[in-house]
């Protein structure tokens, strides 16, 4: 026993020897994927949708809403029709268009460190974009308001896993001509991360961007040199662009800033029932989107984005998740490569409670968006009931899913050190490597810390409350917000935002067009 209790303080004493490293890193600002993206389509099945796509744009058209796009759009080479609103791409128009487009983007952030590049292998993150709805554990499901917009993006802000911000939900306790002061000036002050803006009319996207210059302390003209701001253009499917989206590519094409043109063609329902027919009303929609941001500055910063999933054929009802949508997810990037551009796409899911069928959809879209090579992934924290609500219960175990897959990024060291030939033979069959120096080294970074994830035991499980994955996010995101600390910011400019919300309030806002 002696000679035991000996060897167990020799060990102690060996353990002190050794100096305790720092804690694995969570600093996830620059993710790049190191998995080369798959091909569900061969080279020739790429080239016959996108063949169609243009024949579809040359025969039959896009109705386009605002005069003021179909203007642009025969200036560009375009055939119009005025009374049907139709217009007709020829292929060596929209050919030019992606090609003019610039195949990568630096989005830039307020901080520079948070600038963040959207192209090649770059993966960038955007929370949940845009539910009605807000839940949690604590309150229930209740309407969107700007309190929990304002929490949700604090919560953006303190995981360095999430890249740029999102509309993470509607705070309809703030009418709408004044809802994107205030959630601008969220963003800009609770954020350093690039923010979102809606192309809801002209006088909104004004206002965000005056914001948005005021944040980043430059002129005009520098504001218009580089992105500071992206928005989402969704088409209305099939085959439509109405006033507001066309506004929006306008707008923020003339101003450099960044669109993300992404139809939403549910298979069955606003695009046909196969998918390689909604992959090709989705590649003509975009481009019909893409061509009219080169129409109005060639090089615009543009995204190609796909929302491509399938209903429920027995309710009508979108779903997220499924085979249907993996495959999309994958096909997408493929055109988007095809065409040259950087690649939007999405995690979502259809269940209506944070549960097990939550997290298995997510899982599902989100590997179809990683494997099909995308740069911009948006509802990656916190989407929930098909997009309808904003759960931050969600929004912690999608940020446990980012960090983990952040870790599999991380390059695999193989050298003398690593391969560990010394401790292996330091180590007597049948022993083990706990109390080994190579061990003590390292054991504080060897590995991913969980966020969320219990792996004790069930008896001390049991012990500390039986809580499952659900309960335990609930007390993250509460303690996420308590430690929550917000980025420096000049008060000169902090004072500006609040002056120019205050006179644009007082001044009736910007109530949205269409």
């Amino acid at each position: 026993m002696t000679e035991r209790r000996g060897g167990r303080e020799r060990r102690r004493g060996a353990r002190a020897e050794v100096a305790a490293p720092e804690r694995r890193s969570l600093r996830y600002r620059s993710l790049i994927n190191p998995f080369p993206p798959i091909e569900l389509l061969s080279g020739d099945e790429v080239a016959h949708v996108h063949r169609s796509a243009l024949e579809l744009l040359r025969d039959q058209g896009i109705r386009v809403l605002l005069p003021e796009a179909r203007e642009m759009l025969r200036t560009a080479g375009a055939g119009v029709d005025e009374e049907t609103m139709l217009v007709r791409f020829e292929p060596e128009l929209v050919d030019g268009a992606t090609a003019s487009a610039p195949s990568s983007v630096a989005l830039v952030a307020r901080s520079p460190e948070r600038t963040v590049t959207l192209g090649g292998r770059h993966l960038v993150t955007v929370p949940v974009s845009s539910p009605p709805a807000v839940s949690d554990l604590d309150g229930g499901k209740r309407v969107g308001n700007l309190a929990d917009f304002r929490d949700l993006v604090r919560l953006t802000q303190h995981f360095d896993v999430l890249h740029v911000t999102g509309p993470c939900v509607e705070p309809q306790d703030v009418d709408l001509p004044y809802r994107h002061l205030q959630s601008g000036l969220a963003y800009l002050t609770l954020t350093d991360k690039a923010p979102f803006l809606y192309s809801r009319g002209r006088g909104q996207v004004a206002d965000g961007f005056e914001l948005t210059r005021i944040a980043h302390g430059v002129d005009a003209e520098t504001f218009a040199g580089a992105p500071r701001c992206y928005t989402v253009i969704n088409s209305n499917s099939p085959r439509q662009l109405d006033i507001p989206m066309c506004m929006g590519l306008i707008d923020f094409a003339a101003a450099g800033q960044l669109s993300v043109v992404t139809p939403f063609t549910l298979a069955g329902a606003m695009a046909p029932v196969t998918l390689a027919g909604a992959l090709t009303l989705q590649h003509a929609e975009a481009l019909a989107g893409i061509t009219l941001t080169q129409a109005v500055r060639p090089g615009a910063p543009v995204m190609y984005g796909a929302f491509t999933s399938n209903v429920d054929m027995k309710s009508g009802a979108p779903a997220f998740g499924t085979p249907e949508y993996f495959k999309a997810a994958v096909a997408s990037g493929q055109l988007a490569r095809h065409v040259g551009l950087p690649y939007r796409s999405s995690a979502p899911n259809a269940s209506n409670a944070v549960d097990s069928q939550a997290m298995y959809e997510t899982m599902i879209s989100l590997y179809g968006a990683v494997l099909g090579g995308c740069n911009m992934l948006i509802h990656a924290a916190g989407w929930l009931e098909g997009g309808l609500t904003a759960s931050k219960e969600k929004f912690i175990l999608d940020v446990e899913v980012l960090q983990m897959l952040a870790e599999t990024f991380q390059p695999l060291r193989v050298d003398h050190d690593e391969i560990a030939l010394d401790a292996i033979a330091e180590t007597p069959p049948g022993g083990h490597f706990f109390g080994g120096e190579h061990t003590l080294q390292r054991y504080r970074t060897a590995f991913y810390e969980p966020l969320v994830s219990d792996w004790s035991n069930f008896g001390q499980w049991t012990e500390t409350g039986s809580r499952d994955a659900t309960e335990r996010a609930n007390e993250i995101w509460r303690r996420a917000l308590a430690e929550y600390e917000p980025p420096p910011l000049d008060e000169a400019i902090a004072a500006e935002l609040e002056e120019f919300v205050e006179r644009r309030t007082a001044e009736g806002g910007a109530p949205p067009e269409s």
